[in-house]
């Protein structure tokens, strides 16, 4: 089964700046782990929304806006795509992918994650 773990842009995500080395460091040690493992197809982290564009649709009309966006907490600010056995093994991954993130950013760290079940082609 596969499934994309998201993890919610923060006021961090969209500063501009890198994560920090500590962070990615220790995120770099899951990873290897999971690809060692052969549980995860893609990871990246997303560039903050001044760098993107929303494409909306309605009335009959296109409509293009330049961000950046106002409402950090409903951006996306990396993705991963994982291959598991079933929703409580990706629940324990995305548990562990946030508790790396609140201890190397502290106890102030305030997160987000949200884990979806792709679609999966018949036979496929």
């Amino acid at each position: 089964m596969r499934f994309m773990l998201i993890h919610k842009a923060d006021a961090n995500t969209e500063s501009m700046g890198p994560p920090p080395p500590a962070l990615m460091s220790a995120l770099g040690q899951l990873i290897g782990e999971m690809m060692a493992a052969g549980k995860l197809v893609s990871s990246e982290g997303l560039m903050p929304s001044p760098f993107g564009a929303r494409v909306d649709v309605g009335d009959g009309a296109l409509v293009v806006r330049d961000g950046p966006f106002a409402e950090a907490k409903e951006l996306i600010g990396g993705f991963a795509i994982i291959d598991v056995a079933d929703k409580d093994e990706a629940v324990g991954i995305a548990r562990r992918w946030m508790e790396i993130h609140a201890a190397v950013l502290g106890p102030a760290y305030r997160g987000s994650g949200e884990i979806r079940q792709l679609f999966e082609r018949p036979g496929a």
